[in-house]
């Protein structure tokens, strides 16, 4: 799928994977929406972007755990631009104190967004179609002991992707809903991890150690398999796993159930 004329939207977009994301999507074509709470931060990348003379980006205030800010936002894009074909539920946070802030911004936050996206992207309301990608983690495949919430939201983001793109093939949305499963990956978030666990402080020199083990990801690397599962319009349900490494779709059982 070619991403000239394509109108991408990404929340959480003003800093670490979220603007490794406009940047790529921007680079190959999109015009990018930025969505973010952090102002100064999301207007200056739009600026930035739009310093080719396209304006090609636009940046717009928003916080995800409200649903009322996502439909007005939303609302807006499909106005202006004419509809919506690719969403990237990016925003997250690692908080094991606060931790319902984590389950609302980091799960909450995506079916949110995605059901928001739904009202101007699925066919049955007329949409174009498109992509959803849903910013999930490793850790959601295999959970990081000292976060064990943040582990819960992403394995959560991972069934919810799956779980949509099956209601998709089978009510003829025109979506597809993929999960991008990074490792641990060089931001903000990463840097300060050991200062959000909680009540798993004590866990904190096991987390250190398995930095130093495994590394970390760019932003840059993360983004390249988000342009994949964007463009490669065989992929649909799939939970794409990145680590120093390389990258792996992730296999799933295949169980079905046979009344007795």
């Amino acid at each position: 799928m070619s991403l000239s004329g394509k109108v991408a939207v990404v929340t959480g977009a003003a800093a670490g994977i979220g603007k490794a994301f406009c940047e790529i999507l921007h680079k190959n074509s999109a015009t990018v929406v930025l969505l973010d709470v952090n102002e100064s931060a999301g207007e200056s990348l739009m600026d930035s972007l739009n310093e080719d003379g396209q304006n090609r980006a636009l940046f717009l205030t928003c916080d995800v755990t409200s649903e009322q800010q996502l439909k007005g936002v939303f609302k807006i894009i499909a106005e202006n631009f004419g509809g919506i074909d690719i969403l990237c539920n990016n925003a997250g946070i690692v908080d094991e104190k606060n931790w319902e802030q984590t389950v609302d911004i980091n799960l909450l936050g995506v079916i949110k967004g995605t059901y928001a996206a739904l009202e101007h992207m699925s066919k049955l309301n007329g949409g174009r179609g498109g992509v959803i990608v849903n910013t999930a983690s490793m850790a959601g495949i295999k959970p990081l002991i000292s976060c064990p919430v943040y582990s819960a939201t992403k394995s959560a983001v991972i069934g919810f992707s799956r779980a949509m793109a099956g209601a998709s093939t089978m009510a003829g949305y025109g979506i597809r809903f993929n999960a991008l499963c990074p490792a641990l990956v060089q931001t903000e978030l990463l840097t300060s991890l050991t200062d959000k666990l909680g009540q798993f402080t004590h866990l904190g020199e096991t987390t250190r150690k398995l930095l130093e083990k495994h590394g970390v990801l760019s932003a840059s690397e993360v983004a390249e398999c988000l342009l994949e599962l964007v463009t490669d319009e065989s992929k649909n349900g799939e939970a794409l796993m990145i680590s120093f490494r390389g990258k792996m779709y992730t296999t799933f059982p295949s169980i079905e159930m046979e009344p007795k």
